[in-house]
Formats: C-alpha cells, structure tokens, sequence
C-alpha cells in the first residue's frame, strides 16, 4: 500500500516536472523568438524622418492645375514651442497610453478587434500615434495585413531609435490639419493667427480633434461637428487628470473666436474641385489626405482650365446682386461623367463650404423630367392632354389635401399638352400626372437617374420637394443627353505614386449601362427643348416658356429645365457634348440671420441661374462642332398644333415639328383653325343669281 502511494506520488511529480520544463522551453523560445525579431529590427537601423515631396495635380490637358510644394505651409517647431496644451490634447484624444507603451496599446488593438467582430465590419482603428507617424511617414493607407505588418516594423524601429518625445514632436510637425496645412505650428497660424505655444486650452482642443478627419471636424467647413468633436477632446482631458474640473468648465465655455484671412487659398486655381478630388481619393481609393498633399503624387484629373475659368467667369458677372446668394455649379461630360469645371461658392477664401457637392437643396421644377420621362413610359404622348386648372387633390385615402398653384396663379381652364406643360412648367399638369401613376412611380424612376437623396412618395415629389446636391442632380440629366446610358461624376483618371507605380487609372472606354429606352430619352430631349421655343407660350394665360430671355443665347441643340423655391433657382441643361448645372440661393444656415431677413423670394434674384447657365454653355461650345442629338430609328416627326397635340394645318397659326414613338403619332388634324364659309346675304347678286339660274332650269324641266 505503502509502495504503491509513493508510485503514485512519483507520477505525478514527473508529470508536472515536464508540464514545467514545456512550460520553460516554451517561454525561453517565445523569449528568443522575440528577442530575434528585436535584434532583426535594431539591425535595420533607424528609418529616416524623410521630408515629404511635392504632389502634384494636373488638369485634363496635361497642364499643371496645382503643387503641394516640400514645406509649403509647415512650420517645424519644437516640442517645447508647441505648449503643454496642445501636447495634453492630441494625447488624450489620440494615444493616452502613448509613454507607457512601445509602439503599441495591446489593450486598446484588442478592445477594437473585437468591436470590429461584433459589428463586421471596420469600425474601429486601435493605431497609436507611433503607429500614425510611421504610416505617414513611409507607407499607403490601404487596408492589408501587409501594410499593418509594415507599419508595425516600422513603428517598433521608430520606438526603438528616437525617444518618445521626438516621435511625439516629429508627428505634431507632420500631421495634417485641414486646408492645405500640416502641422501645429501652421494650422494654429491659419485657424487662429497665433503660436501654438499661445493657444488656449479650448483652441487646442479644438485642433487637436481635427486629424481624425479634417474634411468632417474643420470649424471652417463644419462649426457644429467641429464643437462637438471639441468637446470630445476636453472631456478626455478632464478624464485623464490634464484638465482639473474649473479648468474644464472654463475651456468649455470659451467661445471659439476663428481667424478670418482675406488672402486665405489666393491664387488656387479651381480650390473647390481640388478639395472634391480630394475626398475622392479619401473616400474610393483610401489614400489619407497627408499622403495626398505630400505623398509625391501625381494626379490627374479631368477638368478644364478654360471651363474653368469660364464659369468663375460668368458666375463673377452675373452675381453681383446686393443680395447674399451663394452658388453651385457643376459642368460634365454627359458620356463619361468627367467633371470639366466645379464651382461650390462666391470665395473660397469666405467659405470653402462646397456647395456643388456638400449642400442639398429642394429641387423644384428640375425634378418634372423625371416625372414625364416616366409618363411616357406609361403610354403618356407629348401631345397628351390635361386640363390645367385650380384643383384640390384629395390623397392619404381623403385625410390629406393638397393644393398646388401655378406661377402667377395662371391656369388655362382648357386642356394642355405634356409639351407645352413642360415648356411653361405647369403645376397643375404635373400633379395630375402624377396622381394618375401612383407616387412611387416618380421615386422608382428618379433612383433609375442615379438620384441617391432619400425620396418620399407624396404629392410635392413632383414639385421637387426632395433636397438633393448639385452634382446628383445635373449628373442624373446625362442619360437624356447621352441615349439613355448611366455615368458617374468622375474627377481623377489616373494616380501615380512618388516611385511611378500606377495606383489607379480609370478605364479609358468604360461600359456605361443602359438604363433609359433610348427613344423615349430623345422624346424628353425633344420637350426639354421647347423652354427655348416662343411657340410654345401659352397665349390663354399669356404664360411665356421659362427659357425665353435666353433663347438669343442658343444657336445649337440644347435642352433643359429650370426650378425655383423661395430660396433655391435652379437650371440645368445639356447638349451632346456638356451637361451643366447651376444653383444660386441663400444658404441655409443663414436664413434665421438678420442680415438675411431683407432677402426677397427667388422671383426677385431667380434669372442669375439662367444667366449663368446660358453664357456659359453659349462661349464653352465656340468653335466646337454643332451636333444634333442621335434620333433613334423608331421615332418619326410630325408637323403638330402645340397647343391642343393635332396634326398642323396651313391654317394653324402657330405648328412645331415634334417627335414620337412611330406609330403613335396624332392621325387627327386641326380643325380649329379652318376658315368657316361665308354666311349667305340676302339680295346679294354673287349668292342669289346662281341660284335664280338653277331655279329657271328646274321648273324647265318640270
């Protein structure tokens, strides 16, 4: 009994010796493991702080549009120039951890992995500011395991080499701040014209949350995520003990005083267009905006300087009312949606807002070719007719009305075509059509368009009561200009990276789907272009087309729809070469200011758009060729009366030649318009002798 104890005893002491000696030989490998992989990377040598180099962007001729030059807008300060603010901030909110840790917070990459796996997908990131440096520093920011697996070399030869405070300096001096500014010392000159060693704590605060996303947490592009992104950065320092709780308070309540310069982006050329190229490259091909601006990149892009200017051009003239408006404005190339000249403000140094692709805007009547597209889908004809008159729609199975005027409160009391509904943008003729097909039909066929903006199935969709940006809309007008073919606004062709690596280039002949009947597409051309005609007025109400004080401005296939709200005018238009769209109103945020409370509506200021929009496309077509828009082959013109759809007479007094699906062109003629006979006089001899001279004969034969 006595042995067999001992026997047992005896196992299981050999059985934990080897547990442990595993255990041991485990530990010394991992050890050595480690200490391998340590020696391999301090052998390597500390990477070099390289400076960055000159991006540069081209317009589409090949010309340079802009340069990102070494050290422009970049003050290298010292860490102890920078102030204990800015230091307290950009630790609390990027890297808490950041003195403690070599290179990486496990904790903080575990909490985040795991936020991922239960969301699937990358919500968050877990780089310490080590890890921020390295990659801007030396590597994409693509999402691999290769590029982690660099960056993580890098940041333990960065921790391995420098001291922590030379990494810190190093990254406050490179990183980049919004508006063409890296570095602490620049984006504090820019946003507040002081040192960084002279911010308050609110300002650096205020700086300090905009790396995580400058397009998003700028104060000059957006004040209010801008505060609450602020605010973030001050609760995380009063958490960590950086800000004792009347510090705190005192930083919260500091109003946000920002500096305003009057030579702010002087001499940029097209800076709006640059800054939507930008968030293209962030947002489609992951490149960080450091690397954008430093990264040695060559970018080619598709606008056209001399568009360009153009429109900079006109905008400047035709603007020059006393009101405060604002403006958008987008010009494409409705074949492959390349963007040929981008406006998104009056100044960009006032305002660097983009309104061209930032703003969302009601639509107005520039939603109303969607609305008949979709009609003659249906069986709708140009000349089908409605009654345009006051009505009172009754919807929501009869709890809601809604009653929509004309222009003027102008109604014909008589039947209309769709064609010249459309010329003189009739209301009532658009609501009818629209009750007629059910709302969700005009929902359905606007996200055919590429329209993305969130779309409600109710009477005012029809009146272009949804918000939508500039370029949705104007690019959502391309499948009428290009036979019924889907595009995407495209503002880059190609990018090169600083060792001539080809990181993107767009397909030179890309596939375009079709999602339009190209037939139907020319029809809607065809109406679009009756704003244009003066024979389309309606004389019963003495309605002119919305286009006709710029009808002396065609002289080539155009076609087009404008669109006004109190606050918004509206036109877009295109011919086979360019779609062009222009919004002039009041911006949003300044309605309730009491500068803007002397604003009239837009019938006041409404024609700047039109204007715009007219001399614009008049000089971008000089010297190109004049093209017609492609007629398919099942489509055929008649000669029509346009005010009641019949087939034209020589009697008619006003007739346009209009297009249809062949076969379903009008077989019935005018007859309006036919002289009547003339009423028989009594003893007037040319009426009666020819009648006396019959009489004679008959009673002859009697």
């Amino acid at each position: 009994m006595e042995i067999g104890t001992r026997t047992s005893r005896q196992k299981k002491t050999n059985h934990w010796r080897r547990i442990i000696r595993l255990g041991l030989i485990s530990v010394v490998s991992k050890m050595a493991l480690t200490l391998a992989v340590f020696a391999y990377v301090y052998q390597l040598g500390a990477p070099p702080l390289s400076v960055p180099e000159t991006t540069v962007m081209y317009s589409a001729d090949g010309s340079i549009l802009a340069e990102q030059h070494q050290g422009q807008n970049r003050h290298w300060i010292s860490l102890e120039e920078m102030g204990q603010s800015v230091i307290d901030a950009t630790l609390a909110i990027e890297d808490r951890k950041f003195y403690s840790h070599h290179g990486f917070d496990v904790l903080r990459i575990g909490r985040a992995a795991a936020t991922n796996v239960l969301a699937g997908s990358k919500l968050q990131g877990a780089s310490t500011i080590t890890q921020q440096y390295a990659r801007n520093l030396y590597l994409s920011h693509e999402k691999t395991w290769v590029r982690k697996f660099n960056e993580a070399l890098y940041s333990m030869r960065l921790e391995m080499h420098y001291t922590k405070d030379e990494i810190l300096e190093g990254y406050l001096n490179t990183i980049y701040y919004g508006h063409s500014t890296y570095g602490i010392q620049a984006a504090s000159a820019m946003y507040f014209n002081k040192d960084a060693g002279d911010l308050t704590t609110a300002e650096a605060a205020m700086l300090a949350g905009i790396p995580k996303g400058p397009g998003l947490y700028s104060p000059k592009i957006n004040p209010e995520q801008a505060e609450a992104r602020q605010q973030l950065v001050l609760r995380a320092m009063r958490d960590n003990g950086s800000l004792t709780m009347r510090e705190y308070e005192a930083a919260v309540k500091e109003k946000i005083v920002l500096y305003e310069a009057d030579d702010l982006e002087t001499g940029r050329q097209a800076p709006y267009f640059q800054d939507a190229v930008q968030t293209w490259l962030e947002n489609e091909l992951g490149i960080s905006p450091a690397v954008v601006h430093t990264g040695g990149l060559q970018i080619h892009t598709t606008l056209d300087r001399d568009l360009q200017r153009l429109a900079e051009h006109w905008i400047k003239e035709e603007l020059n009312s006393p009101y405060d408006l604002q403006v958008g404005f987008v010009s494409m190339d409705p074949n492959n949606g390349h963007v040929k000249a981008m406006v998104g403000g009056r100044d960009y140094g006032e305002s660097p807002f983009n309104r061209a692709t930032q703003a969302r805007r009601q639509a107005g009547s520039t939603f109303k070719p969607f609305l008949y597209y979709a009609a003659l889908k249906e069986g709708f004809r140009p000349n089908t007719l409605l009654t345009s008159e006051e009505t009172d729609f009754v919807w929501d199975d009869g709890r809601e009305t809604y009653k929509p005027k004309n222009f003027n409160d102008r109604y014909a009391d008589e039947p209309m075509t769709m064609l010249q509904a459309l010329a003189v943008s009739d209301n009532i003729y658009a609501m009818k059509t629209h009750f007629l097909l059910g709302f969700q039909t005009l929902a359905d066929t606007a996200r055919t368009f590429g329209i993305t903006s969130p779309l409600r199935p109710v009477p005012s969709l029809a009146l272009g009561s949804v918000e939508v940006g500039v370029t949705e809309l104007t690019n959502a007008y391309s499948p009428f200009a290009n036979g019924g073919r889907e595009v995407e606004p495209a503002f880059v062709t190609k990018v090169v990276d600083r060792n001539g690596e080809v990181l993107y280039s767009a397909d030179p002949e890309p596939v375009h789907e079709r999602v339009l009947d190209p037939a139907l597409a020319f029809l809607m051309t065809d109406m679009m272009h009756g704003m244009f005609e003066m024979e389309l007025n309606d004389p019963r109400t003495r309605t002119a087309v919305t286009g006709q004080s710029l009808i002396h401005l065609i002289n080539r296939p155009v076609a087009g729809k404008s669109g006004s709200t109190p606050r918004d005018s509206w036109m877009i238009g295109f011919t086979p070469q360019l779609v062009t769209g222009v919004w002039v109103g009041v911006d949003k945020d300044a309605r309730s200011g009491s500068s803007q409370a002397a604003i009239p509506d837009s019938g006041s200021w409404g024609m700047h758009s039109k204007r715009i929009w007219a001399q614009f496309m008049s000089h971008a077509h000089e010297g190109e060729l004049i093209l017609p828009f492609s007629k398919p082959p099942n489509v055929s013109a008649v000669e029509i009366n346009p005010l009641n759809g019949m087939l034209a007479t020589d009697d008619c007094p006003v007739t346009r030649e209009t297009y249809f699906l062949t076969g379903t062109e009008p077989t019935a003629f005018c007859t309006e318009h036919v002289p009547k006979p003339e009423p028989v006089i009594p003893g007037d001899p040319l009426h009666d002798e020819p009648r006396r001279l019959l009489d004679r004969i008959f009673r002859w034969f009697d």
